[in-house]
């Protein structure tokens, strides 16, 4: 997450996580806010198939812990990202894959995530019809993204390169009345809905970055849009 209005053209979101995915894992308010939705949402994962759609290295799954699933599949677009996952956790089952058009098999999964990524994509509903397709009938589908609320305050997401130069990222701004209408065309309910504010719980990495002043300012703003879905 950038915390400031972006100063150059923002790159496209493969190219970006390509730059970054050598040094790609270190946790910032919108990913810690995504992790405390998810946790959230998530029904118990034993004895069931789980899908993270845009998973990046594939770290969410390698940190499940527990209540783990029978069986766990990440896919993602940048190829960079799955390779750096793959060397990390050789055990991850990753695939290299288009949200758009996932490489998975139709109701194959009873619990799908897709974090962090369908602001990435200009096709929504194409996203959401592959997330609809690839989950089985009673499953669930849990969705967050950069907050609109966020996007209209000037923030924007933003990625490292390996000399750890900042890139804003593109990146659209789906209103919550996006999703719920994609989702219904796809075959999916609105379950649940949460807005996840800068807090607390996300102080302590402005405080690291020495950005106490914006914390103060942002404190409030709803930066993650979290979502869950039924089929």
């Amino acid at each position: 997450m950038r915390l400031t209005a972006p100063l150059t053209r923002p790159l496209a979101a493969r190219e970006g996580y390509r730059r970054w995915a050598a040094s790609y894992g270190d946790e910032n308010p919108v990913t810690a806010l995504d992790a405390a939705a998810v946790r959230q949402l998530t029904p118990p994962l034993a004895g069931k198939a789980l899908l993270d759609a845009g998973c990046g290295t594939g770290s969410r799954l390698a940190a499940l812990d527990g209540d783990r699933p029978e069986r766990a599949v990440g896919v993602d677009l940048v190829r960079e990202m799955v390779r750096r996952g793959r060397e990390i956790a050789p055990g991850l089952r990753l695939a290299v894959g288009d949200v758009r058009s996932l490489p998975c098999e139709s109701g194959g999964f009873d619990v799908v995530w897709c974090r962090l990524v369908v602001g990435y994509v200009s096709e929504l509903r194409a996203a959401y019809a592959e997330l609809g397709r690839v989950t089985r009938p009673g499953g669930c589908v849990i969705v967050t993204d950069f907050h609109p609320a966020a996007a209209r305050a000037h923030l924007a997401r933003n990625c490292w390169d390996e000399r750890g130069t900042a890139h804003v990222l593109e990146h659209y701004a789906y209103e919550p009345e996006d999703h719920r209408m994609a989702a219904a065309r796809a075959g999916l309910s609105l379950d649940l809905s949460l807005d996840l504010e800068v807090g607390p719980d996300v102080q302590p990495f402005y405080a690291a970055a020495g950005m106490i002043d914006r914390y103060e300012e942002q404190r409030g703003l709803p930066l993650v849009l979290a979502l869950r879905f039924a089929k």
